[in-house]
């Protein structure tokens, strides 16, 4: 598996595991973690990391069935807890380092169509350290010889610190059923509440492209080129998923069950040889 990476500019920095998903193990201001973090060395899975790309979809496929250009494509359950395929390929496998300096990397992905994905695509993830913000690229392209579905993002977990309070604006919220699949969509101006009691794991759209996410040790700043949030935790929770993403929830199905059109849920058609990217920012700093 190749060897962790480490940013570091300043008091900021971050370890990056490339046979692990790409993911981000941890990041830090100081001593004083950011995201969720895990010590690389110690990191045993993807899921453990303070965040992962969602590559080449967000969230959930329902029941682990694609249906694409009227074509039925079932695809690999991620977990036995739940009978859906989760937040992509991406995470699930190891990113070849391309480049790395002390404030940046470059990982690419090739991925060959099988039962996780049926659509081939090349992948890069680039991470640039600066004095006070982590600046992500991630892009794909198709590299199938037909048109494919696609849908970016990325699943940072942050730290739920006493006095945490989330503020972001948004236009619509997508409600969900047991099954933690997106039902109908109802207006919401977003979210501005203190974290402590929040109870919330949805996908907001008309998302304005900023978070702020404060507490009594750090002032956090999320922000993407993305329309849409997905937005995760509870009271027993010691982490806020704040993710940034191009798609609703489950959109390739709420597609042919509704008959919403891609660009309405989000989704990127790519033609061969097409690709799409899509940038985040962490910009953090101390309290005042």
């Amino acid at each position: 598996m190749t060897s962790a990476l480490e940013l570091f500019c300043h008091d900021l920095r971050c370890e990056i595991t490339p046979g692990l998903g790409g993911a981000i193990a941890g990041m830090w201001l100081g001593d004083t973690p950011v995201l969720c973090s895990t010590p690389a060395k110690d990191l045993v899975s993807a899921r453990q990391a303070g965040s992962y790309p969602l590559i080449p979809f967000s969230n959930r496929v329902g029941h682990a069935k694609l249906q694409w250009n009227g074509t039925d494509h079932p695809l690999v359950q991620t977990s036995a807890d739940e009978p859906h395929a989760i937040h992509g390929v991406g995470w699930q496998r190891p990113w070849t380092v391309l480049e790395s300096s002390p404030q940046f990397a470059l990982l690419s992905y090739e991925h060959k169509p099988d039962a996780s994905w049926p659509f081939a695509f090349d992948a890069s993830q680039a991470y640039k350290l600066t004095e006070h913000e982590l600046a992500l690229t991630l892009s794909i392209t198709n590299q199938s010889n037909q048109a494919a579905p696609v849908g970016l993002g990325w699943h940072p977990y942050f730290v739920k610190r006493p006095g945490c309070r989330i503020a972001f604006e948004a236009t619509g919220r997508w409600e969900m059923n047991v099954e933690k699949l997106p039902t109908h969509r109802l207006p919401s101006s977003g979210i501005h509440a203190d974290c402590d009691f929040l109870d919330v794991d949805h996908c907001f759209d008309g998302w304005s492209g900023v978070v702020h996410l404060r507490d009594d040790v750090l002032h956090t700043r999320i922000s993407a080129n993305l329309s849409r949030l997905v937005v995760f935790t509870g009271p027993s929770r010691d982490t806020v998923a704040i993710e940034p993403v191009s798609h609703v929830n489950n959109a390739i199905n709420l597609m042919r069950s509704s008959g919403a059109t891609a660009e309405e849920m989000g989704v990127c058609v790519l033609q061969p040889g097409e690709s799409m990217s899509a940038e985040m920012s962490i910009t953090v700093e101390r309290a005042p």
